[in-house]
């Protein structure tokens, strides 16, 4: 099968799986068409027991699709500038320091209770689970979806603040789960010693030149930008910068999440200062948006349809819970420790924000990602299955619940 006729498959299927939604669920969108595409793969597996169609050849379709290398070397870039365009700069500075803990010693802190918490779970269910696998799963399923979340926040009306607390952590922290776990996976598949300050001086390197660049390419951007009014040519610099800046930082080994996060941010907030024309900012705005959709669309699409080449025994559901139990646990502890100390050492936060950083922290397509970019073995085989799970419990489950959530909780007109 061919790329277009791939893409096309995709397309067409997100397409006719937004309007059944629009039209039947009124759903959000990316739950809409994960849930349509989860009943699409359990009516495949259940017409393929029946003998009625072959479930080889839609494994042999999704097979074709290198989901991890799709997202995490193609998608991401777009998706997480064009969710960092909407993060007003202005309140982003004000939560600065709570999204620089969670986004740094937060994943660490939810990597290794997560982790714990599935060995030790493992060890009572008698279920072969090594503990440096263990760690590596929590390291994988730390980092909050930024696609995922911002997607979700978009329906709740939380305030500007709480959006850019959320929102921001779930940008930034990809970049630090992706050295955690290609660290540990390093250290996995070597065999070699860990050494503190090797992990310290790559994260450092990572993170902080991530930000560097972006915001450094993002200003060049701007420059640009300011010094002509053609719309066409300023989303395609927009563009340009979202897909370049994410291949260079790539290339310069600087976390490419956390540069197109910061160039998004950014080019956002100059957007809003009147640096466009009115006619711009509408354009660059309509074509942002739209291009977020669609890709959300074909992500979440993806995500619903991985069910069909997954296996899942008594076994992995069993585990599969465990997992979901430590993971929220793993994320409740990371978000209620620096939470905490803020409130002492630096100011006042709303009653409330831990419950529902912890209950909004939905995971994604990047944690997915990650597992399917292990090495091939029955290590493989187990996290991607836990993995897949968790990600559509936190997605279903926890974004349906969200927004009722939020009013329960502390309000939306509170959510500060």
């Amino acid at each position: 099968m061919t790329t277009f006729q791939t893409i096309a498959i995709l397309l067409t299927l997100a397409a006719l799986a937004g309007y059944m939604n629009h039209r039947l669920f009124k759903l959000p969108t990316t739950i809409g068409l994960m849930a349509f595409a989860l009943i699409l793969s359990l009516l495949g597996i259940g017409f393929g027991h029946l003998g009625l169609i072959d479930l080889n050849a839609a494994g042999a379709f999704l097979n074709t699709i290198d989901f991890s290398s799709l997202l995490l070397h193609g998608m991401l870039s777009l998706l997480l500038f064009a969710g960092a365009l909407h993060i007003d700069l202005d309140e982003f500075t004000h939560v600065r320091n709570a999204v620089a803990v969670l986004a740094s010693a937060g994943v660490v802190i939810s990597a290794v209770v997560t982790g714990a918490l599935m060995w030790l779970g493992a060890q009572v269910l008698h279920f072969p689970l090594p503990l440096s696998y263990a760690l590596l799963f929590g390291a994988l399923i730390a980092p909050t979806d930024p696609i995922a979340v911002l997607a979700i926040l978009k329906t709740t009306g939380v305030s500007k603040r709480f959006y850019a607390r959320i929102g921001g952590e779930s940008l930034f922290n990809d970049g630090v789960s992706v050295v955690l776990f290609l660290t540990i996976l390093g250290v996995i598949t070597s065999k070699q010693e860990i050494h503190l300050v090797d992990i310290l001086m790559r994260l450092v390197w990572q993170v902080l030149g991530g930000a560097a660049l972006g915001g450094t390419l993002g200003w060049f951007t701007h420059r640009m930008l300011r010094s002509i009014n053609e719309y066409k040519v300023e989303v395609l610099l927009t563009l340009a910068l979202a897909t370049g800046g994410y291949a260079l930082a790539e290339g310069l080994e600087f976390s490419a999440p956390i540069a197109m996060a910061a160039a998004g941010l950014v080019i956002g907030h100059h957007r809003r200062i009147n640096v466009m024309s009115g006619v711009t900012r509408k354009h660059l705005d309509l074509f942002w948006e739209l291009l977020d959709e669609i890709l959300n669309a074909v992500l979440f699409l993806l995500i619903g349809l991985e069910l069909m080449i997954i296996p899942v025994t008594t076994g992995l559901f069993v585990m599969s819970t465990l997992a979901i139990g430590a993971s929220l646990a793993g994320r409740f502890v990371s978000v209620g420790l620096p939470i905490s100390l803020l409130r002492i050492f630096v100011r006042p936060i709303a009653p409330g924000t831990i419950r529902l950083l912890t209950w909004g922290g939905l995971r994604g397509g990047i944690s997915i990602a990650m597992a399917l970019s292990l090495p091939a073995g029955t290590e493989k085989d187990l996290l991607l299955a836990i993995t897949y799970i968790v990600v559509v419990f936190s997605i279903l489950a926890q974004g349906l619940t969200f927004r009722s959530a939020v009013h329960r909780i502390i309000g939306t007109n509170h959510a500060s």
